[in-house]
Parts: C-alpha cells; structure tokens; sequence
C-alpha cells in the first residue's frame, strides 16, 4: 500500500499542497473550513507527518542531547528523571548519552545540530563543553565550575555548601568531635571538601580528610586508612552516597560497629542510601528538582539566547537514617 503524502491530501481535500504545509505548521493564515477539510482528509488517508521533514523545514531538529557522565551513578539518574517529562511536555525528545564511554558526546550532538544540550555530572572535558556552548544552548544540572573560571553557562545544581554543612551540624549536635571526610575530585569534590573544612573547624572538631574517586571502592580505601589510624575519626562525611557504602565496608572489615563506634553520613540520597541493608544517613541534594529546573532553564535559553548566564541552587535536606548516633 503506497503510503500517503502531502500531495494526496491536498487532492482528497481540493486544496494546494501549499495550504495543507500551512495547516501542517498551524499557521493562523488558513481559515476554518480549509483546517477542517485538510485535517479529515488526513484522517481519511491515514496521512502522519514525517518528523524529520518537519524539524528540516522548520529549521529545527526539536531533539535535546542529555549527556550524563556516569549511568552507574544512581543520582544522576535521578536528575534525569527529574528532567526527561519537561522535554516531553514541550514536545522535545531526549537523546541520551554517557561521557564515560562516548568522551566526544557533546560534540557528537553539536554536528547533529540538535537544538539544545544538557550536561549531568562534572566531564572530564569542560573544554569541550564550553566549545560546543558557543554554538548549542547548553545548560550544567548537578556540577559546578570552577572557581574563577570564566565559562559562562547555565548551571542548575544542590547548594552543596548548605548540605555540607547540614552532615557536619547534625554530627556535632550528637557530640562528634573528631570528624573525617572521604573526600572527592573536580569542582564538586573540592567545593564538599572546603565546605565540610569550614564547618568542622567552625564547630572546634579535629578534621581529617582522605581525597580520591567518588566511588565505593575510593570509599573502602579510604575508610580502612582512617579506620587504622592510633587516632581513628568517630564520625565520617563522604562525598557522595557510593563512597559511604565503601566506608561502611571497611568498617565492617575491621569489626568497627556502625553506629556504635561509628557514625557515617553519605551524600545524594539515592536509591543506595534507602535500602533497609543499608539504611545511611544521607543529604538529598534534591536530584529530581534539579533535573527539572534544569529542563525550564533550557526551554527559557531555547526562547531567549542572548540571556546573561545564571547560576541556580536548589535546597538540600539531611535525611538522617541508621548510620548515625552519638559517640560511644
């Protein structure tokens, strides 16, 4: 069956393929009776639009690139939860992407001139990004930039300082007074870490602090380094939720009881930090939100491009849970 096109509708109507072009676009120049004409025939022929003909007419690819940096971190899932039914609501598809094992994504996605692009998670290029920023409306969801880094480019992201803060207080009100944190890289690893500095010392408790990848197996080397001192912390901060189960482990390897001689607060509050095995007190750094600021932020520099660039921080809470107490 020969399938139909926008020729065989203007005939079925007794239009010009011209005026079922503009009924195609919603244009306000054709009348009511010719819309009503050409939208039956249409259901009459079983007529769809071609969406690629559509974007290429329009000028407009109408898909947005979501690059993520790592699949396996749960939150960043989360953010893109948050973000995806935004896109979807605005007729935008998403088009997904993981820095981890395509590195060149952002680019990738510039030459495929999709109209938009959503970083999630710190790239280990931010070069790149900002090459492609040039060209592409361009939003960060769940990173920060560097200090004194003069890319300018939308940020959407958890006011880490305040979460921070908030793990730090929460340890000092139960009485902890020797305080360690497993410490993360990039951007967001050194604004945690200067955050948890500040209020451990605000608060007149010792600090020490373990720096490496924010993943479980960085979190176990780092506990059993802390954990086999002569002068072990009694109360750990870590970087994100995944480096907190590797601190609980190596807890559990050297038969330090958790929360009894240790207490362990985590970052992100994701699905880990929920499981009853697990049950960690965490910060929600308000993932879902995140994502769903960050897709506004996109459509508004999708309408207005020229707008100066903005920074956006959306509130954490501390979700306190099993993994914390008051020091033996």
């Amino acid at each position: 069956m020969t399938r139909p096109t926008i020729r065989s509708v203007a005939a079925r109507a007794g239009v010009s393929k011209s005026l079922v072009s503009l009924v195609l676009q919603d244009s306000p120049k054709v009348s009511p009776e010719r819309r009503a004409a050409v939208l039956t025939a249409m259901d009459e022929l079983g007529y769809r639009p071609d969406p690629t003909a559509r974007s290429l007419a329009q000028g407009r690819t109408r898909a947005i690139g979501l690059v993520l940096d790592d699949l396996r971190n749960p939150w960043f899932v989360d953010v893109l939860e948050g973000l995806r039914p935004v896109l979807h609501a605005a007729g935008l598809r998403p088009v997904l992407a993981e820095a981890r094992s395509e590195p060149d994504a952002p680019r990738t996605f510039a030459d495929l001139r999709l109209d938009g692009l959503v970083v999630i998670g710190t790239l280990p290029d931010l070069a790149l990004v900002e090459e492609v920023a040039a060209d592409v409306p361009t939003v960060l969801a769940g990173t920060r930039l560097a200090d004194g880094d003069p890319f300018a480019v939308d940020v959407v992201a958890g006011d880490d300082g305040t979460g921070v803060r908030l793990a730090v207080e929460h340890l000092l009100a139960l009485g902890h007074r020797r305080l360690a944190h497993v410490a993360g890289t990039g951007p967001v690893g050194d604004l945690r870490r200067r955050a948890f500095e500040a209020a451990a010392r605000a608060g007149r408790a010792d600090v020490l602090v373990e720096t490496g990848p924010m993943t479980e197996d960085a979190g176990h080397r780092a506990g059993r380094a802390l954990l086999t001192r002569p002068d072990p912390p009694t109360a750990v901060v870590a970087a994100n939720d995944a480096a907190a189960v590797g601190v609980l482990a190596a807890a559990a390897d050297l038969g330090v009881a958790v929360p009894g001689a240790l207490s362990v607060v985590g970052y992100d509050d994701t699905s880990i930090a929920k499981l009853r095995a697990v049950s960690l007190t965490s910060v929600d750094n308000a993932a879902h939100e995140v994502g769903r600021l960050a897709a506004r932020r996109l459509l508004d520099r999708l309408e207005d491009p020229d707008a100066p660039a903005d920074l956006q921080l959306v509130a954490p809470r501390l979700v306190v849970r099993a993994t914390t107490a008051a020091p033996a």
